[in-house]
């Protein structure tokens, strides 16, 4: 979360996309709720400025030029992976650039192109 935040040129968690949290103690382990890049994202669809646009692969892009901080978004995720920057008035969504695999110390976070399925 630190290395998301980190890539931005901020400090702190807030405006990380990826976001892991204890499911209750090591002996539980953790959990990760970052996007998932879905294929025909939901997101998207709730999107009335079209600020949200279909990533090559999966996934979506912003532009926050179009973005008008409506939030519908939020509601539109079913993993709820967006978050949102009070200051900035936009979503926060992962973009997929591997940053957080390269510091994660235990080497479980890692991104990888996957391959539509073929049968």
């Amino acid at each position: 979360m630190f290395a998301c935040t980190r890539r931005l040129g901020y400090g702190g968690v807030a405006k990380s996309a990826i976001h892991v949290s204890s499911v209750g103690g090591i002996e539980r382990g953790f959990s990760v709720r970052v996007c998932r890049a879905c294929q025909d994202p939901p997101c998207i669809r709730l999107c009335p400025e079209n600020a949200l646009v279909p990533r090559p692969g999966g996934g979506v892009t912003l532009k926050k030029d179009l973005c008008t901080g409506c939030r519908k978004c939020l509601d539109g995720c079913i993993l709820g992976a967006i978050s949102w920057d009070e200051e900035e008035n936009h979503p926060i969504i992962c973009i997929y650039c591997g940053y957080c695999a390269q510091y994660c110390p235990y080497e479980v976070i890692a991104l990888e192109e996957l391959m539509p399925d073929e049968s």
